[in-house]
Formats: structure tokens, C-alpha cells, sequence
């Protein structure tokens, strides 16, 4: 296993490699079919092997498991298919004494419909004070019939659910998940305590999921195209929470990275500015489709957005919410719209592999830090869920068009020839492994971790190699970034210490800049030395 490794600067966060675990699809300790934290903690090596700064884990906490765990009933308790508290701190600890720090998941925008106070609120009824931790208000029209506003849901459905008594609640997701008042003490004090409560454990960061949805318009007025500013996305009295929780983080020294889906720059960068978040999503990459113009325009202009605030910009090509990047880069259209979703998109999967390889490459030199989503090290593609076997809430309010999120969510393939690929450890009680929770595709043998680990040309090969040289060598992580004149369709940018990256977009080979050392490429250079179509390659010149 390698050694624990100094973080590049003080400020882990601007550089760090952060690796995302979906905690039900990492590892399966008990041999239930379900990921689990014992899991988790056997296959630390794995995670210290690469490379990684740290690890954000999506929702580890009690759930009805409605949206994937993202509708929470107790914040202080793990969900029993993951564990126990104790076994959270063990592993906390564990990830630390190899190097890893932990980010956990925070989702303030909502709770699952089976918290506590949701229950007290549906049995207090109209006026009471359990109600107004909620967004509870009766319905339009002569008996109460209609919602009380127009507003869409994320999940596609209405956003308003209406209970016995007769009124209404807001859920701008699913049902099961009612949204908080963000505007009543009691919903700012038990979040901080969370924090808290979690700091106290070691945790070195927080996720903040849909981090600008929280604050509602008190009118909860209807919503129009040219409704403005928006009743219930990016209200200015957000900052002031975000401030707030500042606070407590730096008596811990710990970070925040908010979900921000905004599209205007100056907008974004609020949420950046000194005293409130560290970081925030950077989704104008993560969804830009394979094309040099695009790419650069989508680089330039996340660079502007933090350059005024002074933030690291963050980098991801996938997470838990969108379609592989192996799958995405092998179609027509290589960008990533939730509304664009459909079943049976042809994939090149070699096509979109190679260009995988290369945007890993991308990506790790760009400056700032980076995220990857479990499985992207190996590869995986998008997997094919039988219709019969899909849970995600997307796809059943959506009417069955939208495939859903469970194709990126399957459980990791770790040893090719074991069953279920050894994501299920042999269970005490039956002797054998459990069938994962979602069905894995039958030809992912060479996926696995273990057939990888011995392959010089592997995914996980390269991304070892990537991040070795990213923490090794000078130039990589927070900094500058200088775009050099190239041909068309190759992307060249300089970073300190003579680092180059440059990067074939077009379908014909290119030559390689200017340079005294080749340092890594995402495939083999042609034999007369020339960049392939679709290939990046790390490069250093001589150092000033």
C-alpha cells in the first residue's frame, strides 16, 4: 500500500483529489447485497493506492431510502443498512491515519417525510408551530382543490402534496421529501448543530446538496418565464446562512463544496466570496461536450468566475446524478442534459473510452481540485438496468421515459472472477454473497480492480500514474494556467515549473509541442512520435 502522503498546501482544499463514495454501491462488508461502511473501511487500500486527498461519502444517515438516501430522518444516526455510528468513526479515523480525509453530505433543502418533526407536523394541523418549520398552506380555488402555486419539480410532477386536514406541503422533489422553512430559528439551530456534531468527529468538510434552493420567496408566488428574480433558486437571504455556517466551520477548520447550479458568473461567485462557502460544483464542465471550443470556453469562463473571489475552481466529469463519462463521450451528443435522457442511446464505448482517458488527464491538470465519482478509475460505463429492477425516483415520476440515475449508481466490480465480481463479502448466515442491490452488467470482468491492478494500459492504471505525478511533481493543482497557439482542435495550456498539457481533439494526429520530457500520455503516441486523435499528454519543458 503506499504511504500516506504530505498534502501539497495548507489549504488541502484547493488542490486536493477528492473521490466520491455512493456508500450503497462501494463495497458490501455483510454480504447483504448492500454497501456498507465495513465495506468501505476493507477496501481503504484501494482509495490510498490511487492516490486520493479525500473522500466525500453521499448520505450515510437513517432513510427511508426513498431518493437514495438524499431524504433523511435522523442526521445523527447511520442508516442500519450502512452500519452504526461507531463504525463511521472507525472509519473516519482509518481513512485518516492513511491520509484520506472525510467530507460528508449535508442536504438542508429537505428531510425525508418520516423525520420526526414532518411526523409532529402532519398531527399538529393547520397554524400549529410543528407546521411552520414547513412550507404548509392551503389550496386555491373554491374548495381547496388546487396547489397553491405553479412551481415545477425537480423530479418532473407536481411540487405540492395535500394531507387529510386539507392543506398543502412543498416538496420540490419527491413527496417523501417535504422542504424545511429555512426562515424559522429552529431549522437554522439543529443544522448547525449537525454540523457540529459531525465536525466534532473529525469530519474535514461538508457537501451542501441543491445549495441554492433552500430560501423560498415568503409569498411563494407562481412561477412565470419571465418571473424575476426566482422564488425559490438563488434568494439573496441564502448568503446570510451560508455566513453563518462559516462560522462554526472555521472553529473546526473544515470546508464546504455546495451543488450550485446557477448560470450567471456573478451569481455563482457570491457563494464564494471570503466567509462563506470554500468551493462549488463546477457543472458548466462537467455537462460540455467533447469539442475544443467548447471545453475552452467552458474553462475560461469557470476560471473567471472564482478569479474575483480568490476560490479554487473545482473540476468533475461525473457523479451520482448523471450518465457515465465513458458512455457520454462514446455518443452524438456528448454533452449531459437531465432532459435529454432517453433509453437505448447508441455508445461507442472504445470511442468514448479513449476520449475518457484523455479528458482524465484534462481534468487533472487543470487548476484547482478534482473530484472523481467511484468507478470513473476503472472505467465503467453506464450500465443497462432492466425496466423491472429501476428505483430511482426520476424515472417513475417522469412516467417511465426518463432512464433514471441507477445506471451509474451499480455496485463496483472488484475481483473478476468472484461472484457478483466480490462486491458481496461471503455472508456468515447463507456462505454466500448477496445479489447486489442493483443487477451488475455480465461482462464487466475486466473492469474489475483486480484484473486492472495488473494491466500496464488500464484505466486504473493511468489514474494511479496521473495522481502519483499530480502530487509528485511541481506545477500540478492551484495556480495559473496560460494557453499556448496550437492547431485547431488541440487544446495547450502552460502551468508553472514548464508543465504542458495538450490535448488532440480532432481525428487526425497532431505533433507535440516543444519539450525535454514526456511525463504521461492517456494513450500510446503513434510511432513516428505524433499526438493520436483523442489522446492528452503531460509534458515538461525546461524549468525557469
Amino acid at each position: 500500500m503506499a504511504a500516506p502522503q504530505p498534502p501539497r498546501t495548507d489549504a488541502w482544499w484547493r488542490d486536493a483529489v477528492i473521490y466520491q463514495v455512493y456508500p450503497r454501491s462501494f463495497a458490501d462488508g455483510d454480504g447483504d447485497g448492500t454497501g456498507d461502511l465495513a465495506g468501505i473501511r476493507a477496501r481503504l487500500p484501494h482509495l490510498a493506492e490511487l492516490g486520493v486527498d479525500a473522500v466525500w461519502f453521499t448520505p450515510w444517515y437513517t432513510s427511508p431510502m426513498i431518493d437514495g438516501g438524499y431524504d433523511v430522518t435522523d442526521y445523527r444516526a447511520i442508516d442500519p443498512a450502512f452500519g452504526t455510528l461507531d463504525d463511521a468513526e472507525k472509519l473516519i479515523a482509518e481513512a485518516h491515519a492513511l491520509g484520506i480525509r472525510t467530507i460528508v453530505d449535508i442536504v438542508p433543502n429537505h428531510v425525508s417525510d418520516q423525520h420526526p418533526w414532518f411526523q409532529a407536523a402532519l398531527t399538529a394541523g393547520p397554524g400549529s408551530p410543528e407546521r411552520a418549520r414547513f412550507h404548509f398552506r392551503p389550496g386555491r380555488g373554491e374548495h381547496g382543490q388546487d396547489p397553491p402555486n405553479t412551481w415545477p419539480s425537480q423530479f418532473s410532477g407536481t411540487t405540492w402534496t395535500r394531507v387529510p386536514d386539507g392543506e398543502y406541503y412543498l416538496h420540490l422533489f419527491t413527496p417523501q421529501q417535504p422542504d424545511l422553512n429555512w426562515n424559522h430559528p429552529d431549522v437554522r439551530r439543529e443544522h448547525e448543530d449537525i454540523l457540529r456534531f459531525w465536525f466534532d468527529r473529525g469530519v474535514a468538510g461538508v457537501r451542501i446538496d441543491s445549495a441554492a434552493l433552500l430560501v423560498k420567496h415568503p409569498d411563494l408566488p407562481d412561477l412565470h418565464e419571465d418571473t424575476d428574480p426566482h422564488p425559490y433558486i438563488d434568494q439573496d437571504e441564502l448568503h446570510d446562512i451560508y455566513r453563518s455556517w462559516r462560522t462554526v466551520a472555521d472553529q473546526y477548520g473544515a470546508v464546504f463544496v455546495g451543488e450550485v447550479w446557477l448560470p450567471d458568473a456573478e451569481r455563482f461567485a457570491r457563494y464564494l466570496r471570503p466567509g462563506e462557502l470554500h468551493t462549488a460544483f463546477n457543472f458548466s464542465f462537467l455537462t460540455c461536450p467533447w469539442e475544443p471550443e467548447r471545453l475552452r470556453a467552458a474553462i475560461d469562463d469557470t476560471l473567471a468566475e472564482h478569479a474575483p473571489v480568490g476560490a479554487p475552481a473545482t473540476w468533475v466529469l461525473c457523479n451520482h446524478d448523471v450518465t457515465r463519462t465513458v458512455t457520454r463521450y462514446g455518443r452524438t451528443d456528448t454533452a449531459f442534459d437531465f432532459a435529454t435522457k432517453t433509453f437505448d442511446t447508441p455508445t461507442d464505448l472504445q470511442l468514448g473510452t479513449r476520449r475518457a482517458r484523455a479528458a482524465a488527464l484534462l481534468t487533472l491538470a487543470l487548476p484547482g481540485s478534482v473530484y472523481l465519482y467511484q468507478g470513473e478509475e476503472l472505467g465503467l460505463p453506464e450500465a443497462d438496468i432492466p425496466r423491472e429492477r429501476i428505483q430511482d425516483p426520476m424515472h417513475f415520476r417522469s412516467g417511465g421515459t426518463d432512464p433514471g440515475r441507477d445506471g451509474c449508481r451499480v455496485p463496483l466490480p472488484w475481483h473478476a472472477d468472484a461472484p457478483h465480481y466480490g462486491f458481496s463479502t461471503t455472508s456468515t448466515q447463507t456462505g454466500t454473497g448477496g445479489e447486489p442491490w442493483l443487477p451488475q452488467p455480465d461482462d464487466w470482468a475486466d473492469y474489475a480492480v483486480d484484473r486492472q491492478a495488473t494491466d500496464p494500459h488500464s484505466m486504473l492504471t493511468l489514474y494511479r500514474r496521473a495522481l502519483h505525478l499530480r502530487r509528485t511533481e511541481p506545477g500540478f493543482g492551484d495556480g495559473p494556467l496560460t494557453w499556448q497557439p496550437t492547431h485547431p482542435g488541440v487544446l495547450t495550456f502552460t502551468r508553472p515549473h514548464g508543465l504542458t498539457c495538450t490535448v488532440n481533439l480532432t481525428d487526425h494526429p497532431v505533433p507535440l509541442p516543444p519539450h525535454t520530457h514526456l511525463l504521461l500520455t492517456s494513450n500510446p503516441l503513434h510511432p513516428d512520435g505524433t499526438l493520436p486523435p483523442d489522446t492528452t499528454a503531460w509534458l515538461r519543458g525546461r524549468r525557469p
